[in-house]
């Protein structure tokens, strides 16, 4: 039987009334009952427009794109691709072949991405494609597969680009691990044993896998592959410029002698780079600086930054292949995307 406005308003303990208001959008209502009723309508899987029953199979024109921050090249490079992806291939009519790609900024908050996964599958959109690290976390991470999991059996796909494998959705996956661990690799070749990392949010996948990557790197070489060593050596902050620079200062207050510095993302490394340079230290001279992403100022940095390349834009662009289902799955619906070493100016051997 399908579910009508009346289940929602009797579960949410509100009027039919607050459920339509609520649903519309068009009138105020205090943000708990907002919460509430939203939280009857997932529960429920309650369709808003017309009967369940005609509209379970359908889908719209409507491709969701979910970013953590549409301002960070990143995240930007990923959408953007995505989006291009979204008119009529080469050689096909493009009546009925394009669809309307809507970029979602979460600004990191797992309940806003929730809130959206909830918002596209009552819009039956075609696809949603969700792009970076996820949120660690069970609860969350429970609540996002059971979400997956309902938009696909309504229809839509679901892809995911630089996160973990989840059922019911297709997944590019990064190799920070790998990645990261070759970054402090060459690091380690060009003779470094003093190391400090500049790590991203703690509760973040990337930043865990290519946390990881680095210490199996230090690990292997028996350099600082103490944990305590490598806590004292790692400090967290967020994927921006400021957190790298206020990081660089506790790493330098932790341990004045270090001879190279390496930066969760090319951002972060922007950050160390400034700090360096007010400390009155020289890159790579005195210090090295390796980054991670390749984004597109990381070659014109002063000096260049050297870096972990992920092909974002390519990586976007299959990703919104996928999602339209121009491109076959890949094999257990799993494809790894690879990062390749970028070696540049901002890093060489210590001195001495």
């Amino acid at each position: 039987m399908a579910v009508t406005l009346a289940d929602v308003a009797a579960r949410a303990r509100v009027s039919a009334a607050t459920v339509s208001r609520v649903l519309s959008g068009n009138y105020p209502v205090a943000e708990s009952t907002r919460t509430r009723v939203l939280r009857a309508v997932d529960e429920l899987e309650y369709v808003v427009n017309g009967p369940a029953s005609a509209l379970a199979a359908a889908t719209s024109d409507l491709v969701g794109v979910l970013v953590n921050d549409i301002a960070d090249p990143f995240f930007g490079i990923m959408a953007g691709a995505v989006q291009a992806e979204m008119g009529a291939p080469a050689g096909e009519p493009g009546r009925g072949a394009e669809k309307l790609a809507v970029i979602c900024n979460t600004g990191g908050s797992p309940e806003r991405e929730l809130n959206y996964l909830t918002l596209l599958q009552r819009q039956r959109a075609a696809a949603v494609v969700l792009t970076g690290g996820a949120v660690e976390h069970p609860d969350h991470a429970a609540a996002v597969a059971t979400k997956a999991s309902r938009l696909a059996a309504s229809g839509t796909r679901v892809v995911l680009c630089g996160r973990p494998p989840i059922a019911d959705a297709t997944t590019l996956t990064f190799d920070n691990r790998g990645g990261a661990r070759r970054l402090t690799e060459h690091l380690l070749t060009l003779g470094h044993r003093r190391i400090g990392y500049v790590a991203g949010p703690a509760e973040r996948t990337t930043t865990r896998h290519r946390l990881e990557g680095h210490r199996a790197a230090l690990g292997a070489a028996e350099v600082n592959s103490l944990d305590a060593d490598m806590e004292r050596l790692t400090v967290h902050g967020l994927y921006d410029r400021a957190s790298g620079y206020d990081a660089t200062l506790e790493l330098l207050r932790r341990d004045r002698g270090l001879t190279a510095i390496v930066a969760a993302n090319d951002t972060i490394a922007l950050g160390v780079c400034a700090a360096l340079r007010d400390q009155g230290l020289r890159i790579p001279e005195d210090v090295s600086v390796a980054g991670f992403d390749d984004l597109p100022f990381s070659a014109d940095a002063v000096p260049a930054l050297t870096t972990m390349r992920l092909p974002l834009h390519e990586a976007g662009a299959r990703a919104g292949r996928l999602a339209l289902g121009r491109e076959p799955q890949p094999p257990g619906g799993v494809a790894m995307v690879r990062a390749e070493l970028m070696a540049r100016a901002s890093t060489a051997p210590p001195r001495g």
